[in-house]
């Protein structure tokens, strides 16, 4: 059905060239969450019958996750944002290094393939370097459930005749170390109780399909996830929810260009308590069914932040935030209690114009600053889109290179900034030369009326 995905990424420029005063103003329809999509595929591993997800954002990480189910075994087929996974036949329980060194999220396919083929072999994952991600807590879980596990050059070796139930409790609630216990529980004899379990509503997304699946799971949204094992699934239809994260930074960009941005498909309730940051940072938000707006057209009053695992405020919005604070009146203090390589990205937007000192794991943004436009370097996802917003919001154009990691969490990004008033461009065929951008940023001139 309709032209395979995985077969190329989608094509877009390791530079984006974003020239600044633009005020962002318009609605960005939603595209699903990366942090479930990922799952969500990685899951339709469980059964041999055809599943079909919608709303999958065409990105970088989930071509790679495309690819991973190909290499394993699977058939993938795409229409538009709908996949069509079928798992049918035998199974590979190898991931291929290659795969699983390019995106962290890989590590998600080892809960599948045990419950599946009672074996999976996985190289240690890589992806963005924000700092250790604890594959011990994946580990110790499927211990529990009777796995025997071996770490062996590089790879980690999981063997199990047969999965039982049990109590496990993670040290800390991490997100993906629940979504594979949550999906090995399903082949478990007896009844799973995962406690202090990830609480984000990506985990929900992910319990709601397997439920669909056939699986019976309770407690999703809560600490405390029960999973009824042995029960045989099936294929399954499914629509990813909304990306919050993507819904956040939009809304900072429109935020920190003193705009006005509607975002569409979203549940507020997924970022509660980033809105109520917004509001107390004098950014006007109106809520509505599915539509999230956010308007400023006055001062930013300082705030300060802490990153905590859901309900808390996302470490995947802490990098953009920091942006919006390095505008506001004041001085604002940021802490980072999840990813202890967060702040990688300060000494870039410093280079832009951002005062912000780090000390450990906190940050002093000192406002307001006035923004100017230089040629910087993309660490990593988020830290790539906060220099996108730190690029809109400053004088002349800022040249974001590396801005392949940006892609590989945001569905056609220019598009939809440019549909907002935006001028960006990229280094693709077509687009603003290299050349043209890296003058503008040093001249603060149009070349094409582009950039």
């Amino acid at each position: 059905m309709g032209e395979a995905i995985g077969t190329a990424p989608p094509r877009h420029g390791e530079r984006l060239y974003v020239r600044g005063g633009a005020r962002l103003e318009g609605q960005v329809v939603l595209a699903g969450a990366k942090n479930s999509a990922l799952k969500l595929l990685a899951a339709s591993l469980l059964t041999p019958e055809t599943s079909v997800v919608h709303r999958v954002p065409r990105i970088t990480d989930v071509e790679l996750m495309v690819e991973m189910l190909r290499a394993l075994g699977a058939r993938v087929s795409s229409e538009g944002a709908t996949l069509t996974i079928d798992p049918g036949g035998r199974l590979e329980g190898c991931a291929p290094y290659e795969l699983v060194r390019q995106m962290r999220a890989s590590i998600i396919v080892m809960g599948p393939l045990v419950a599946r083929l009672g074996e999976a072999t996985i190289a240690m994952p890589g992806g963005c370097n924000i700092g250790p991600r604890r594959i011990d807590f994946h580990i110790r879980g499927l211990e529990k459930l009777g796995a025997r596990i071996d770490i062996d050059h590089g790879f980690i070796k999981v063997r199990a005749d047969r999965l039982k139930g049990a109590v496990v409790a993670l040290d800390y609630p991490s997100v993906g170390a629940t979504e594979n216990l949550l999906m090995a529980a399903t082949a478990a004899d007896g009844v799973t109780v995962i406690e202090n379990a990830a609480r984000e509503p990506e985990i929900a997304d992910l319990a709601a399909f397997l439920g669909a699946m056939g699986a019976v799971v309770d407690g999703a949204g809560t600490s405390t996830l029960q999973v009824e094992g042995g029960h045989a699934l099936h294929g399954a239809e499914h629509t990813v929810i909304a990306d919050r994260i993507e819904a956040g930074t939009y809304l900072i960009m429109g935020a920190a260009t003193a705009g006005d941005v509607t975002v569409l498909g979203l549940d507020p309730a997924h970022l509660e308590l980033f809105l109520a940051k917004l509001r107390a940072a004098g950014v006007e938000v109106d809520e509505g069914e599915r539509r999230i707006r956010a308007r400023r057209d006055g001062p930013l009053a300082p705030v300060d932040i802490s990153t905590l695992p859901h309900p808390g405020f996302a470490t995947d919005l802490q990098a953009q935030i920091m942006v919006l604070l390095s505008l506001a009146e004041g001085t604002s203090i940021v802490t980072e209690n999840v990813f202890e390589n967060r702040f990688v990205v300060v000494d870039e937007l410093n280079r832009l114009g951002a005062g912000i000192v780090t000390s450990g794991h906190h940050a002093v943004v000192a406002g307001p600053r006035r923004l100017s436009g230089t040629v910087v370097e993309a660490p990593d996802l988020r830290g790539g889109a906060a220099l996108v917003t730190a690029g809109l919001a400053a004088d002349n154009t800022t040249e974001v290179r590396g801005a392949g990691h940006i892609f590989r969490g945001y569905e056609r990004l220019e598009e939809n900034l440019r549909a907002l008033g935006a001028d960006v461009a990229s280094d693709i065929p077509g687009a603003a030369s290299p050349e043209a951008g890296a003058d503008a940023a040093g001249a603060g001139a149009a070349t094409d009326g582009t950039i």
